[in-house]
């Protein structure tokens, strides 16, 4: 039997930050910004990445914490690969935006897949410990 509290006020916290991940994502693939750059610039996601630093010190100690993580490194890596992918196309004189279509889809499949394996497992009442 699961013992992981699905209510109460840090709950519906680490549900709202999700929620705001995916409103992010949606704009991205229904609007004109690309999935990536909406995640990253959108304002939804940077108040998401916020207020997980803001609520951080209190779901220490709780299940919820690792979903603070989860989300927090999601968006950091995030930023890392695309700044990296940035770099890639500078490096090679805009010859490699030919190629860097690909690692910025993948980027962005991994934050879809981020956010829903994450926002399931919270529904579910588990941790994220991979």
């Amino acid at each position: 039997m699961n013992t992981n509290q699905t209510s109460g006020p840090l709950f519906n916290w680490t549900q709202a930050i999700y929620a705001l991940h995916a409103f992010s994502l949606l704009t991205g693939l229904l609007g004109a910004a690309t999935v990536v750059g909406a995640f990253l610039t959108g304002w939804p996601s940077i108040i998401a990445v916020i207020l997980n630093y803001v609520k951080q010190s209190e779901v220490r100690g709780t299940w919820l914490e690792s979903h603070f993580r989860w989300q927090i490194r999601t968006f950091w890596y995030g930023l890392l690969w695309v700044g990296l992918c940035v770099l890639f196309i500078i490096g090679t004189f805009g010859i490699g935006i030919l190629i860097a279509w690909l690692p910025l889809l993948i980027v962005g499949v991994w934050f879809v897949y981020r956010t829903v394996r994450g926002w399931i497992a919270l529904r579910e009442g588990r941790g994220m410990y991979a």
